[in-house]
């Protein structure tokens, strides 16, 4: 007969706009083993599996002072008054610890932790004010001794929505014989922890590097902006291979924001954001990521393992193979002779340009993030045992001129996650992105 092995979750911590897909294992009538779905349109001996998500009733009180302070979600949520009364001795040490981060500034850490750090052992009205209700807006209840869950979902798969934040979700696995169309033994269950909302990357400026404003500012236009006559945007991003991005590689990156489904959702927000007119993308593995960028431009780097020399070699013989194809067939006839990998370009960087404009408000920061002895950002990967930069974008300075970039990051807003990748940057690397115009042809 048709049982279940085995079910597991990739993350037990839920995200809002992520995908939960559970890993099945069964073992079939023949003793053989799969992890392959068993649908009514094609079932087993007459069996089939079905899949219930519930979520538990919400968490329905949050407290603002969490909020406030940037303390993670999924503790500062509480069921009830006196849930959060019973817990407050534990719960204000949170306060504590976050208050003590803050900068030296008076006002602001009393208007965020004033009323929280006092040392009375139960919770007064003021407190009890700062707690912010939720509903509940699922409307099908079933009670399960003294639990309430809610039925939202009998595909295998299940995305969370923002009505699901508060919630633990319950993933049912059973058996079911088609005739009776009763189960086959008790479900497999997996309980969640509660699902959050999908953490937020700090908005990146794109910052003009040839024109200031009559005051000297900075001229930050990547909202709303489009690319005007003359001008394109070209993003090179390396997105971190999937087959990297383990928990052995960046132990200091929770697991859930490690796996494929986040960052893929990550990645595709930040990617699509930038709203650039080339896109190219490295450690890009076509069997997942190209599925979700159909139209992007998708190149690679040389760079193995350094026990995997015969690889990197393998690696650069293809590379080599395919440019003399190109040169081949080069109609522009930039490269010269066709048997020979040269050229005659005037490439520049285009992040060099920061160490070329002039002073003003913003412009100082960003000098600041690009080394003087080598005009190159101060780093554009960064993790826990490394920092530097391995990423660029070169330009024909005779055909282009760099009109905007996008701005870096500085390291110490990384290193509060201790390094890339995070739950707020999905890769070990930061995007770079330029917006160039093409200079007047001369005639001859």
């Amino acid at each position: 007969m048709l049982s279940v092995l085995r079910v597991h979750l990739p993350s037990d911590i839920p995200i809002v706009g992520c995908e939960l897909l559970p890993y099945v294992l069964l073992r079939h009538p023949d003793k053989s083993v799969s992890s392959e779905d068993v649908r009514e349109s094609s079932p087993i001996e007459g069996h089939i599996l079905r899949y219930n998500i519930h979520p538990s009733e919400q968490a329905t009180l949050q407290c603002l002072g969490c909020v406030k302070a940037k303390i993670p979600i999924t503790k500062s949520y509480h069921c009830s008054p006196k849930c959060f009364s019973d817990a407050w001795q534990h719960h204000r040490v949170l306060h504590e610890r976050a208050a003590s981060a803050v900068n030296e500034n008076g006002n602001e850490e009393e208007e965020i932790f004033g009323r929280f750090t006092n040392a009375t052992a139960g919770v007064n009205t003021t407190t009890l004010s700062a707690l912010q209700a939720a509903t509940p807006l699922h409307p099908i209840a079933l009670k399960n001794g003294g639990e309430t869950w809610f039925e939202v979902g009998y595909a295998k798969t299940y995305t969370p929505t923002a009505d699901d934040i508060g919630h633990i979700l319950k993933f049912e696995c059973v058996v079911i014989d088609l005739g009776t169309k009763t189960p086959v033994g008790n479900p497999n269950t997996i309980l969640t922890a509660r699902v959050i909302p999908a953490p937020t990357p700090s908005p990146r400026r794109l910052i003009s590097v040839s024109n200031l404003d009559g005051s000297g500012n900075l001229d930050l236009d990547l909202d709303g902006r489009f690319s005007s006559v003359g001008s394109f945007t070209v993003l090179s991003y390396n997105i971190l291979s999937d087959s990297y991005a383990t928990s052995d590689l960046y132990s200091y990156c929770p697991s859930w924001a490690l796996s494929w489904p986040y960052r893929r959702q990550n990645l595709l927000r930040e990617i699509v954001g930038y709203r650039a007119d080339i896109v190219c993308l490295q450690e890009v593995e076509f069997n997942k990521a190209a599925q979700s960028l159909t139209d992007a431009l998708a190149n690679s780097h040389v760079n193995v393992h350094q026990d995997l020399k015969d690889v990197k070699l393998w690696q650069v013989h293809t590379l080599l193979k395919g440019l003399e194809k190109i040169a081949a067939i080069d109609p522009l006839g930039i490269l010269r002779p066709a048997t020979k990998l040269t050229h005659a370009l005037p490439l520049v960087s285009a992040y060099s340009s920061f160490a070329r404009i002039g002073v003003g408000l913003g412009y100082d920061q960003q000098k600041r993030r690009v080394d003087p002895a080598t005009n190159e950002p101060l780093f554009t990967n960064c993790t826990r045992d490394f920092i530097g930069t391995l990423d660029y974008i070169f330009y024909s300075a005779d055909s282009l001129t760099v009109e905007s970039l996008l701005e870096l990051l500085d390291e110490d807003s990384l290193r509060k996650d201790t390094a890339l990748p995070s739950p707020e940057w999905s890769s070990d690397h930061i995007a770079l992105l330029a917006e160039f115009r093409c200079k007047p042809r001369t005639r001859r």
